[in-house]
């Protein structure tokens, strides 16, 4: 019997050290949220992996709704494609840092604030970690870059699902406060095929304002005061 108490405590290690890594509560690696207020019928749009080629068609649809969003970018892409990144800022939304190259998180981080910053102008306050994975180290460089991590409510899982199960999924996840996270990019691919994501969005926006929600950005969201 004695045997087995090594065994659980190494098990129970395990569970915790993958939420402390994953959970989207969980603020071990650096300070994170993962929804806002409940007392406001507001949600917030983000999006992954972008800019990519296909960021302007996402930008149109929500310019016809008049709806802001939070854009995780990442900073090669930035690099690759600055005029659509420039586009994101120019028409009011907001950028936030999803670190250089996905996949990697301490040392890109910076590179990814400056690179956005350079083109943009946008100085990131906001970060969301690549894949949602974070590590020993981000909690002190996130104080230093003064960023605050950023989870999601729901996740649409665009990059493998149809378009229908994606707004399903969204739509049956959204509550006041949520934050829902889909992706104008596919990593760092040129010209990735982000049709589903697209049509998510054709479909999720106008359903959620039926529904009688607000569109914010990250910042309006968790700050409404400011």
């Amino acid at each position: 019997m004695h045997a087995l108490a090594p065994l659980s405590a190494v098990g129970a290690s395990t569970s915790f050290l993958a939420w402390a890594v994953r959970g989207r509560s969980a603020s071990v690696f650096g300070r994170s949220v993962w929804r806002g207020p409940r007392d406001r019928r507001a949600l917030a749009l983000t999006f992954d992996d972008g800019p990519s080629e296909s960021t302007p068609d996402i930008l149109e649809i929500l310019a016809e709704h008049n709806v802001p969003a939070t854009f995780f970018q990442c900073g090669a892409n930035v690099d690759r494609l600055p005029e659509i990144a420039r586009e994101v800022a120019a028409r009011g939304h907001e950028i936030g840092n999803h670190s250089y190259r996905p996949g990697t998180i301490e040392l890109e981080l910076r590179r990814a604030q400056e690179t956005i910053e350079r083109h943009t102008g946008v100085r990131p306050a906001w970060f969301r970690a690549p894949y949602g994975a974070r590590w020993f180290g981000l909690g002190g460089a996130q104080r230093e870059m003064q960023l605050t991590g950023v989870m999601w409510s729901a996740i649409g899982y665009d990059w493998s699902r149809r378009a229908n199960e994606v707004v399903a999924r969204m739509a049956a996840s959204v509550s006041n406060g949520a934050i829902l996270c889909l992706h104008d990019g596919r990593e760092l691919r040129e010209k990735p095929d982000v049709r589903t994501t697209v049509e998510t969005v054709q479909r999720l926006v106008p359903l959620l304002l039926d529904r009688g929600y607000k569109f914010e950005t990250i910042g309006r969201l968790l700050c409404p005061k400011i």
